[in-house]
């Protein structure tokens, strides 16, 4: 019954450490970019090298990895994709995301083993899209983010059975069709669509009026601010059973730019919550209080459904401010274990005695005090004011490898 057919967690990765993250967490599949054709320019993406331990990593605990080749291409991309596409067809990832027909097509003749799947930057608002690129080769269609779940049923409904649908479940939301913005362009010159979108959609805004130059008007809505861009972020925790029963096959969390704490708290809660359904809705319900306070342990601006219960109203933008919420502080992630100290890489500064909180795969979060701290030649030390400083700590409980340390804001 496809109602009950266990969706694909799919989680993003920034890094070789994030990736790791997420596999550890509860990811099924995990999406990367590589150092060129993506479109997160800004966030550090992978290597050759990362990619090949990443995927090698990530097949060993039967977890897939997606390469995106999102971009919309220029006549020099096609000629340098050729070359990209012919050092993938060596590391074997599970699949390509790509939105542009002639990278499509690139693909196709020099990866055929490997599996496409179309972007949502393609925007794919129908059914008849979603068989056009079935009939071209594509396995699966990630669905644009202005679908609601009763057109995504009813896609569902038309298209091939084995043919597969992603949408996102949780993340960032643009305000333009599926990341079509050109105010980036606009302003700076770095184009959304090339990967180095620079977000003004969070930016502050004031009018002009063109006779009184320099003078520059607040834009207000009901006194309420001048953020008229900024959208609330989609988190869907609470509508596990809706996206099922749509037939959604891969739920997808939106962040390619976003930490390890951050991955490792949305892959954990939303593993969580789609275990807790499929063995029984009661169990799910019963649950969905620790889900919501874990969930907002990570950054977010505030929550809401996106469209898949109806358009967005102007409940859905905020207007007074364009700052993440962050509940939680990352400090790092145990990388090694030695008798009663563990080895970080820190992220945030902490000291001695500070009290901070494991955060553990399978769902537990001890709370801890830093007993002792020692740097990489192991002298005593305070505190840790560098960042990426490579630190031992003594914890009152001990922390094993994968788990990660975080403290409460004091926001």
């Amino acid at each position: 019954m496809r109602d009950r057919k266990k969706p694909e967690l799919l989680i993003p990765a920034s890094s070789l450490e994030v990736l790791k993250t997420a596999v550890i967490y509860g990811a099924d599949a995990v999406y990367i970019g590589g150092e060129a054709f993506s479109l997160r320019a800004k966030a550090k993406n992978f290597s050759e090298e990362d990619m090949r331990e990443g995927i090698a990593f990530a097949h060993e605990h039967q977890v897939k990895v997606y390469v995106t080749a999102n971009i919309l291409a220029h006549n020099e991309d096609i000629r340098e994709a050729e070359d990209y596409f012919k050092m993938l067809e060596q590391l074997r990832p599970d699949a390509l995301i790509i939105s542009d027909p002639g990278l499509f097509m690139t693909a196709q003749k020099i990866c055929p083993e490997i599996e496409i799947h179309i972007s949502t930057q393609a925007n794919n608002t129908n059914y008849e899209t979603y068989r056009f690129w079935w009939e071209l080769g594509a396995k699966r269609v990630v669905s644009a983010r202005e679908l609601s779940l009763e057109e995504i049923r009813e896609i569902r409904e038309k298209i091939p059975e084995e043919m597969e649908i992603e949408s996102f479940i949780h993340g960032a939301m643009c305000i333009s069709y599926s990341g079509r913005c050109l105010l980036s362009n606009y302003f700076t010159g770095r184009d959304a669509n090339q990967g180095a979108c620079t977000h003004p959609c969070r930016w502050k805004y004031a009018v002009m009026e063109e006779k009184r130059p320099g003078e520059y008007l607040p834009v207000f809505e009901n006194e309420r601010g001048t953020y008229i861009f900024n959208s609330k972020d989609l988190c869907m925790i609470e509508h596990i059973p809706e996206m099922i029963s749509a037939g959604i096959d891969s739920f997808k969390i939106e962040g390619r730019m976003k930490t390890a704490l951050y991955v490792a708290t949305v892959a954990r809660t939303y593993r969580k919550a789609i275990d807790d359904y499929l063995e029984s809705e009661e169990t799910y319900r019963s649950n969905m209080k620790w889900c919501q306070e874990e969930i907002s342990k990570c950054t977010y601006r505030q929550f809401s459904t996106g469209f898949y219960f109806g358009k967005p109203s102007e409940e859905n933008q905020i207007y007074d401010n364009n700052t993440y919420i962050s509940e939680y502080i990352y400090l790092g992630m145990v990388e090694e274990e030695k008798e009663k100290l563990v080895r970080i890489e820190q992220k945030n500064k902490f000291c001695v005695g500070d009290q901070i909180e494991i955060m553990k795969p399978d769902g537990r979060n001890i709370p801890v005090r830093v007993l002792a701290m020692y740097d990489e030649e192991m002298a005593a030390v305070e505190s840790c004011p560098h960042s990426k400083q490579i630190i031992w700590l003594e914890l009152s409980e001990q922390a094993g490898k994968y788990d990660i340390l975080r403290v409460q804001s004091e926001v």
